[in-house]
């Protein structure tokens, strides 16, 4: 199969360090330290890197790999980062006090009020 990925074989031990470990924002697009020559897929995402590649937008099936990784790497930093603002939203609530709906309200519809006075 084009850019040496199987459908049938185990995928090696280094891929999973890779998954797990390596950093792709790290790494130059053209410098790897990990050599992958076998990468199992499912037949459908198989197809899908097969036809990225043949459509010239990547140079072959590790190039449609990396980006997925890289692409997976930036929603789990973005999903922690979310986490991080809940468990401070959290934090700040215990600290100082949650607001009841009406008070919420009463706070919203205050600061629409304010701003339609500076316009007005």
């Amino acid at each position: 199969m084009p850019g040496g990925c199987s459908t049938t074989e185990p995928a090696p031990a280094g891929l999973f360090w890779l998954l797990t470990h390596a950093s792709l924002s790290e790494r130059s697009r053209t410098h790897y330290s990990l050599v992958m020559n076998d990468l199992t897929l499912p037949l459908d995402l198989q197809r899908f890197a097969d036809e990225a590649v043949a459509s010239g937008r990547y140079r072959d099936v590790s190039e449609v790999v990396r980006a997925g990784l890289s692409l997976l790497q930036q929603a789990e930093a973005e999903a922690a980062e979310f986490v991080a603002t809940l468990e401070d939203a959290r934090a700040e609530g215990e600290r100082d006090g949650f607001l009841t709906a009406e008070e919420v309200q009463r706070r919203a519809r205050a600061a629409i009020a304010e701003t339609a006075a500076r316009r007005a």
